[in-house]
């Protein structure tokens, strides 16, 4: 089974259903305390009733600064909702570390930002060394990935389409929310990663349900493709792709071909003018929340619940 991990002002702790133990470890990162892995068994295995989780208030599992990347594109039904057919090539971007925020802090929606979205994603902790040229087989994947963490990508639409920029849209202070757990696996959990769940809701409408028997390129390949050209480090986060239900989707194609004849500046205000009108996209006083878990509960990474502000 995996064990859940906490961070909290005060340090580290082991989750065990409504109560959590204090780790007795002298780690300040999450790659030290990945390091530590004897001092989070002796907490799970103590007899210590510990402390309600109620009382404690959760920052983010995955420490920064360390790398945050994110693969693009990689639900079925993520790429039917933004217009793709065929074979979707593997892509990664790199988000700023800085984005990374706690799993009860607020979304703050910059001023410029008109068109606000989310991404449910599940994000790989590292736990080894994963150098250039790695070549990760499925039966390898224990051996680089120490745990799992639900992160939110939240992205700035209107800057991601417009600057076809990624790092910026999805980089702002906020736009990842991580945690609250991090689930460390044992080896036998790793079989059970295409029955977890992933499920996002905005004031408790569902907009995002699926399993990642969904995902187009699955962790293992993932690494291996990543690995071609960027290193990882314990600490370093993954995140593997969102499915589909995102406030942003394409347009009809019959709409696309007429907006290709457009020059830019006409396309995007043509398009945001109809997005407008699209209540999908967060605004201030909006709360999302974030599952992902497996049926049984054998790996439960915990709710994250998140309001939305707007920034002053």
């Amino acid at each position: 089974m995996s064990t859940n991990v906490l961070r909290t002002a005060d340090g580290w702790w082991v989750a065990r259903d409504a109560r959590a133990v204090r780790i007795d470890t002298k780690a300040v990162t999450t790659a030290e305390l990945l390091a530590d892995r004897t001092a989070v068994r002796e907490a799970a295995d103590s007899s210590d009733p510990g402390t309600p989780l109620a009382d404690l208030v959760a920052l983010s599992p995955v420490t920064t600064p360390c790398r945050v990347v994110a693969q693009m594109v990689n639900y079925r039904s993520h790429a039917r909702d933004s217009g793709f057919t065929g074979d979707i090539p593997p892509a990664f971007f790199r988000k700023a570390s800085g984005s990374v925020s706690g799993p009860q802090d607020s979304i703050v929606r910059p001023q410029h930002v008109k068109f606000l979205d989310y991404e449910i994603e599940l994000g790989l902790v590292m736990g080894a060394s994963l150098p250039v040229g790695t070549v990760v087989e499925e039966r390898d994947l224990p051996a680089y990935v120490a745990g799992l963490v639900t992160t939110n990508d939240v992205s700035a639409r209107d800057v991601q389409l417009t600057k076809t920029q990624f790092y910026e849209s999805k980089s702002y202070p906020t736009f990842t929310p991580t945690g609250p757990y991090l689930a460390l696996l044992e080896q036998e959990d790793f079989a059970h990663l295409l029955d977890l769940r992933l499920k996002l809701t905005v004031n408790g409408d569902l907009r995002q349900d699926r399993t990642l028997a969904d995902m187009i390129v699955r962790p293992a390949q993932a690494l291996t493709l990543l690995a071609r050209f960027q290193a990882l480090a314990p600490g370093d986060l993954l995140l593997t792709g969102t499915p589909g239900g995102t406030a942003l989707k394409a347009p009809p194609k019959a709409v696309e071909k007429i907006g290709s004849l457009l020059p830019p500046a006409m396309k995007w205000k043509a398009f945001f003018k109809s997005q407008a009108k699209n209540a999908r996209y967060l605004r201030h006083g909006d709360v999302v929340t974030g599952t992902i878990s497996t049926p049984d509960g054998r790996i439960d990474l915990g709710e994250q619940r998140t309001p939305v502000t707007d920034a002053n």
